[in-house]
């Protein structure tokens, strides 16, 4: 062979171990050059009222709880970030946990046996609302908590019209032998001028959301717990009752029929003090 000519050496067996040593760590250099980690975004900061320049906030809100449907209305006024100060009023149902409405089959006309008096409430809370998990929570869900407490007035009217104070709805024992009532029950705008008003406490626990991003423009869904407290009580239903004696009614020979035995009227129900219900409101209004 020439003198250009290309010498071949053999490898030896022991040095195979040390290439394929030298190739893996070249190559995982390359692969850690391509696989660089990118650098760690920040978390944005959550938007607050205050960094959006509001600092008031007036809401409407419709209620649901076992008194039936409330309306009313709330004010805040942001104190910090997640702080806001509140103050809520409105006008709800008062019912007494033994109510039970019934409708006639053949009239419609509804009616709650044993009622006396119809309540309606007019709560006055002060309250605190804090924002939870801003930095958690993406800011067109904004979870909170909030707990408020006041004053309440309760006005509080007829619902039979009892002409003969007597705490009852008086009945007669017809000529047939039908027990029939002869006082009727008020509508919902009657005794008005015969009401009176009584004053207590109100206050409620509860959690919420504030949907959307919009702070000028928000709707609320709340659940919670509220209550009255009127240390006098609401006599809600019948303070008396007819007895189940066999002297219970007595014969009229003049009207022909069977009135009450005023010896049989026995105490009934007490006036209620405490009325609590779990409540679901929607909120909808807006900042500046």
């Amino acid at each position: 062979m020439s003198g250009n000519s290309m010498k071949l050496y053999p490898i030896s067996l022991k040095s195979i171990p040390l290439l394929v040593l030298l190739l893996a760590v070249f190559g995982l250099q390359v692969t850690q050059a391509q696989l660089k980690e990118p650098d760690v975004r920040k978390v944005d900061r959550p938007r607050t009222p205050l960094s959006e320049g509001f600092h008031n906030a007036l809401e409407f809100d419709v209620m649901l709880n076992n008194f039936g449907f409330s309306i009313g209305g709330q004010y805040s006024r942001v104190v910090g970030p997640y702080t806001e100060l509140t103050f809520q009023t409105g006008i709800t149902g008062i019912r007494d946990v033994s109510e039970q409405n019934f409708q006639d089959f053949f009239t419609g006309q509804r009616t709650i046996p044993n009622k006396y008096q119809r309540a309606l409430g007019f709560p006055f809370l002060f309250g605190v609302e804090r924002r939870l998990f801003a930095e958690s929570i993406a800011d067109n869900f904004r979870f909170f908590v909030a707990g408020s407490g006041g004053p309440a007035m309760a006005f509080v009217y007829p619902y039979i019209n009892d002409s003969d104070n007597n705490g009852l709805r008086t009945t007669i024992i017809d000529p047939n032998g039908f027990i029939r009532p002869v006082e009727e029950v008020n509508d919902f705008f009657t005794g008005w001028k015969d009401g009176d008003t009584e004053w207590g406490f109100s206050g409620e626990l509860k959690v919420g959301v504030t949907l959307g991003e919009n702070f000028k423009s928000q709707t609320t869904v709340e659940f919670g717990y509220f209550f009255y407290y009127f240390s006098q009580g609401l006599q809600i239903m019948e303070p008396r009752r007819v007895g189940s004696g066999n002297d219970a009614y007595i014969f009229d020979e003049q009207l022909g029929i069977g009135v009450i035995n005023p010896d049989a009227i026995e105490p009934y129900f007490d006036a209620q003090k405490y009325f609590g219900t779990p409540q679901i409101s929607i909120k909808f209004g807006g900042m500046w």
